[in-house]
């Protein structure tokens, strides 16, 4: 079967210095795609229209990989949720649009789990989309998310545009965001428990119940799946035209702090603030669709874990001052 992109291919990876960005790159520069161009924030404002169109004209990508995005926590989305859906829709709009205006062979966006609703029947197939009320400490961005997944899937049936989707369940791994409030749950566990252990700190309080149970993908499989779905998939104009990404597991957060916590060696208690917000109780994914194409994951996420808290270990000082 023939690849749907090539290694000449001017591939442009948008958010090259986020945690996707970079894993993307990895996978990309392993599997011997050795042309990507990328725009860092102070080259290229994403939300600047007149910006990015100037950037495309000059660039001419063949393809584009969307990874960029204003992303967080629980409580950035509570504080923040203007940026979350502006940004995100100004971002993702900007790039879509002019992707589809200068003939891009094949763009890949790039959602997240939280499109589907709260209460969604689980495991959640790609069809629940939009079918119940979403989860209000996140709604914001899984909005402008959806937005972006309509966006892709109208251009393909208006105008035959070779634009697909992936959402990706919670990720993790090297280079993650360990902002103190603006972070996901399983780096701010990270984070949290390493700070006790520097302070002869004797317990550590956790937000929530710790009973919500959360699916977990190492960031590096997300890029393999990316890489997979560029060179293979290619959805008729009448199917769904996004992906489930994940690994088909859960876990509590409970137990997950436990194994966050044995790994970077806190020894102390743990406690539980249960006026805090726990979210969405169940988000597991059914990704029977892209198992069926023949992508899984292949990062435990013991060992995943593991090894995103040595790389904490060895670079939480650029990392902290990086996200800070």
């Amino acid at each position: 079967m023939k690849k749907l992109i090539d290694k000449k291919d001017k591939i442009y990876i948008a958010g090259h210095n986020g945690m996707v960005g970079q894993a993307i790159q990895r996978s990309f520069l392993k599997n011997n795609y050795k042309n990507l161009i990328y725009a860092s924030k102070k080259e290229l404002d994403l939300r600047d229209y007149l910006a990015v169109k100037e950037w495309f004209k000059v660039q001419n990508p063949d393809v584009v990989i969307i990874a960029a995005a204003k992303v967080g926590g629980i409580l950035a989305n509570s504080l923040y949720p203007a940026e979350f859906l502006f940004d995100n829709l100004k971002i993702q709009t900007n790039l879509i649009e002019n992707a589809f205006k200068h003939n891009v062979k094949r763009l890949l966006f790039l959602g997240s789990s939280c499109i589907y609703p709260k209460n969604s029947k689980q495991p959640i197939k790609e069809e629940y989309l939009l079918s119940g009320d979403l989860e209000k400490t996140n709604e914001w961005y899984a909005l402008a998310k959806i937005a972006g997944i309509k966006q892709c899937s109208s251009l393909k049936i208006q105008y035959g545009f070779d634009a697909i989707s992936l959402m990706p369940t919670n990720l993790y791994g090297p280079g993650d965001n360990y902002h103190p409030t603006n972070s996901h749950v399983l780096p701010a566990l990270i984070r949290r428990f390493q700070e006790a252990i520097d302070t002869n700190a004797n317990n550590v309080t956790c937000w929530g119940s710790g009973n919500p149970l959360r699916e977990f993908l190492h960031v590096d499989d997300l890029a393999e799946a990316c890489l997979f779905v560029l060179e293979k998939w290619k959805p008729k104009e009448q199917d769904i035209h996004y992906l489930n990404v994940g690994t088909g597991k859960d876990i509590s957060i409970k137990e997950l702090a436990y194994i966050i916590s044995e790994n970077i060696g806190f020894k102390g208690k743990i406690f539980w603030d249960k006026t805090k917000p726990d979210g969405t109780f169940r988000k597991l994914l059914d990704v029977n669709r892209i198992n069926n194409l023949g992508w899984e994951p292949k990062i435990d996420l013991n060992y995943g874990i593991k090894d995103t808290c040595i790389d904490y270990k060895k670079n939480s000082k650029k990392l902290l001052q990086s996200k800070n």
